[in-house]
């Protein structure tokens, strides 16, 4: 959980995010949590970049620098076979986002600004 935002890459995803993209897709694998933010039964404590990704897979990666990573395993998931719903800062001005998230098969928008965790203001950026 996060109380000052700026203090961590890590980004709580917001409950009725998840429980409306959950009712779309069935997760059965959170990719990037810890025993304390996991959404889903399943998931994945350590560095899941050099594991096999299976099923309906969430994925809230980590926003600092690494995300570019976490982006291009998502991508080789999918094509792979695994479906990955990620919730990503729209930073449409990278390298990741247009190398990656532009082929992907779906791409959604969320307005406004996300509250993450238990944060008392919104992200300082749209998702």
């Amino acid at each position: 959980m996060r109380t000052e935002l700026s203090l961590s890459d890590e980004w709580e995803t917001p409950q009725w995010l998840f429980e409306e993209l959950d009712s779309e897709f069935h997760f059965t694998l959170d990719v990037c949590a810890t025993s304390v933010n996991t959404k889903c039964t399943n998931f994945i404590e350590s560095d899941s970049l050099d594991k096999v990704w299976l099923g309906v897979c969430w994925m809230n990666p980590p926003y600092g620098r690494k995300i570019g990573l976490w982006i291009e395993k998502a991508y080789n998931a999918a094509r792979d076979g695994a479906i990955v719903v990620c919730l990503l800062p729209s930073r449409t001005d990278t390298r990741w986002w247009h190398d990656f998230v532009m082929k992907s098969k779906d791409i959604r928008f969320i307005k406004g600004r996300l509250k993450f965790g238990d944060a008392t203001n919104s992200a300082p950026f749209p998702s």
